[in-house]
């Protein structure tokens, strides 16, 4: 108990929208189950913030037990994390009001992610979409969190969210809330299967970390690799191919990753044949995932007491905080 005690604590969350992909996992969930053992986690569903974008409720309730399950299956351990949908703890977006009187609207006109969003869901760009980094601040903010593991496309955000919970500490005189550090993760960025932008389920450019053999093969067989290899016979170049950079992730084996690298600028090997290997790779990597995510989505029963548990450990932790923030506010004691 003491050593928990002396952990620090760090918080990070997923949106619940649609499959957890390979630039999920490599980018960001395998540094967070990396990460269980040094500190106290919680990990969050952040299904809130899922509705800054419209959809159906019956689509969103599947995908939020979807993301749950993936999670687990990918590793993160309820013995060691808090595993919480965004929602089951109220304090996040009570929170969120307090902090977004505490925030500048120039402060989030300079977020770049709302502008590339907004610009990609043109036909209805919501006032949720553009204070998101708010609720983002009160997430991490709710639990006092230390750290947050976050890519560097995230550091925007994290520094928005130091600078408002800076904001309210100063107004309030004295430090309620902590200015959270962040731990830049060293995960990959995953280029999608277009071989034109970063793996992305909007983009439909990516593979699923629960998909079957058969599923990853329809999508590899066609995606884009060197455009010099018009035919077998054609040299390439490995580096200018967008699953050679998947080989590095998945081809273990140092043999191979040679044997893909000469076949290819020499021509003895095809696309095609660079894409087997692949799939071998890529299947083995994922066969443990998909086996895990079995096993939970067998016991529902499990799964359910998971989240509940993880809930109610959150919403005695929120508490504490938000009762030091009303007290502070002077609007409760």
């Amino acid at each position: 108990m003491a050593e928990q005690q002396n952990k620090k604590r760090i918080f990070s969350g997923i949106q619940p929208s649609g499959d957890i992909h390979l630039g999920n996992w490599l980018g960001a969930i395998k540094n967070w189950v990396a990460l269980q053992d040094a500190y106290i986690c919680v990990y969050c569903v952040v299904d809130y913030h899922a509705i800054t974008i419209p959809s159906q409720a019956a689509e969103l309730h599947t995908r939020i037990h979807n993301a749950c399950l993936d999670l687990l299956a990918c590793g993160i351990d309820p013995e060691k994390s808090k595993l919480v949908v965004q929602s089951h703890v109220p304090q996040h977006t009570e929170l969120a009001w307090i902090l977004a009187c505490f925030t500048s609207l120039g402060d989030l006109e300079r977020m770049t992610q709302f502008k590339d969003k907004a610009a990609q869901h043109a036909q209805y760009v919501s006032a949720g979409l553009f204070t998101y980094p708010i609720l983002q601040a009160a997430d991490i903010a709710i639990y006092r969190a230390d750290a947050i593991p976050v890519g560097e496309d995230q550091l925007q955000h994290l520094e928005l969210a130091r600078e408002i919970v800076r904001r309210f500490n100063n107004r309030v005189g004295r430090d309620i809330l902590p200015e959270a550090k962040d731990i830049v993760t060293k995960g990959a960025r995953v280029m999608g299967l277009d071989g034109a932008s970063k793996m992305s389920k909007s983009k439909n450019n990516y593979i699923g970390i629960t998909e079957e053999k058969d599923a990853i093969w329809a999508k590899l067989a066609p995606a884009k690799t060197d455009e010099r290899r018009k035919r077998k016979s054609d040299p390439g170049n490995p580096e200018d191919c967008t699953l050679w950079s998947y080989h590095t992730l998945f081809t273990e084996s140092e043999a191979d990753r040679d044997w893909v690298r000469a076949g290819c600028v020499s021509a003895g090997i095809g696309c095609v044949e660079c894409k087997r290997c692949l799939l071998e790779n890529i299947d083995r990597a994922l066969s443990p995932i998909r086996e895990r995510r079995r096993e939970y989505a067998a016991d529902p029963a499990r799964v359910e007491a998971i989240i509940r548990e993880a809930a109610a450990w959150c919403r005695d932790e929120a508490e504490i905080t938000m009762r030091d923030v009303r007290a502070a506010l002077g609007v409760r004691a």
